[in-house]
């Protein structure tokens, strides 16, 4: 079943704090995000959600399919940290995490300006299917369609690895292993 859109509206509004004692009220403005390319993918694993959940938020299981090293802490606030490629450390904080059906963390590379940690985000759902699992990837906040395209590729790779090391096949090494750049 779809999820409704969020809408969000440029608007002001008053944030309760400490000034509020002398009378006077902190504004925040909201406004909308930039638009942004957004990747989908989707890909049917051959083994069941949990399986395909431990390979995504598990530091030991990611490195069987992607990275050379990782620090993950699956909770709302905690850390996103994987060397993707051996050379290239993707950042962020997972958002949600609920278990065996859904990841949401915000995403982007150390030490680059074009997608800085945290400004984007990836949003991955496991949903039952007979015998297996369909993953379904959103990665959104992709500043340009370079990137996007880029990223894509990227996913491509890795969830063909991730589907590889959920059945119980070795991936083999990675041809990404020590790239730079856009992976």
């Amino acid at each position: 079943m779809a999820r409704p859109a969020l809408l969000i509206y440029p608007e002001t509004i008053s944030a309760p704090n400490s000034s509020l004692q002398t009378g006077r009220a902190n504004l925040i403005t909201v406004r909308p995000m930039q638009e942004s390319l957004v990747v989908r993918r989707e890909q049917y694993i051959p083994a069941p959600p949990a399986a395909v959940f431990a390979l995504l938020i598990d530091p030991e299981k990611i490195l069987r399919w992607m990275g050379t090293e990782a620090q993950l802490e699956p909770q709302p606030g905690g850390l996103y940290l994987v060397n993707v490629t051996g050379a290239r450390f993707a950042r962020g904080a997972f958002r949600e995490v609920v278990p065996v059906h859904r990841l949401a963390y915000s995403f982007g590379w150390d030490g680059s300006e074009v997608v800085p940690p945290g400004s984007s985000l990836v949003e991955i759902d496991l949903i039952e299917q007979r015998d297996g699992t369909l993953l379904r990837l959103t990665h959104s906040g992709l500043p340009n369609p370079e990137q996007c395209s880029g990223h894509a590729q990227g996913w491509a790779h890795y969830i063909g690895r991730l589907s590889e090391a959920a059945a119980g096949r070795e991936p083999g090494p990675d041809p990404f292993y020590g790239r730079v750049g856009n992976v």
